[in-house]
């Protein structure tokens, strides 16, 4: 069943769109409505309106698709905690902002985010290779955040940094087979709820 963001998405992106804008809401669309591996090439560019040819020429293949779509959100995400790691704020607000980002952002994109843990298997090695690199880069990143607290002091020590940063992540990852955009909770009120947990875990 598709998510608001798929359902929200016109047939082939708006119209007029550039090519690689109108297939890759083609192919989200149909990603989410169908699952990658039950969705044909032929059935993405028939929806985008446009040709084989016009895809291989921006994507090179179905998988390119599959790959960029998560690849978008984790650009998206990466961009944001280099911001927040390179703040002058004081660690816990950097920290509690970058966890609640994080979740906010995997709710706004959360077609993405479902598509991609439902089918990042069915990547090609390479690209799976290079989106474990992609990841692991972010996670590497948050922890750098926790550990700096720890080691000002800030922040409790009685927990390894990595085992914090799976206990978020984890949270982070089963958004999309839970959270539901006509629920009672907004996006931000999700994420305060996660950083505060998220914060209270860290306390001294």
């Amino acid at each position: 069943m598709a998510t608001a963001k798929a359902k929200a998405a016109e047939k082939g992106g708006p119209a007029g769109a550039p090519v690689p804008r109108r297939l890759m809401a083609a192919a989200t669309r149909l990603f989410a409505e169908r699952g990658y591996d039950r969705t044909s090439v032929q059935e993405i560019v028939e929806a985008a309106g446009v040709t084989k040819g016009a895809l291989y020429h921006y994507f090179g293949s179905k998988d390119d698709l599959l790959h960029e779509i998560y690849g978008r959100l984790l650009r998206l995400q990466q961009e944001r905690l280099d911001a927040y790691a390179g703040s002058e704020a004081p660690i816990e607000e950097r920290v509690r902002e970058a966890a609640a980002d994080v979740v906010v952002t995997t709710i706004d994109n959360l077609d993405d985010a479902m598509i991609f843990f439902r089918s990042m298997h069915q990547l090609s090695p390479d690209k799976q290779k290079l989106v474990r690199a992609e990841r692991r880069r972010y996670h590497e990143g948050f922890r750098a955040l926790i550990e700096e607290g720890q080691k000002s002091g800030v922040f409790s020590t009685a927990t390894p940094a990595d085992l914090v940063v799976d206990y978020h992540f984890g949270s982070v990852h089963h958004l999309s087979s839970w959270y539901r955009p006509d629920g009672r909770l907004t996006p931000q009120e999700v994420a305060d709820h996660l950083a505060d947990l998220l914060m209270r875990a860290l306390r001294p």
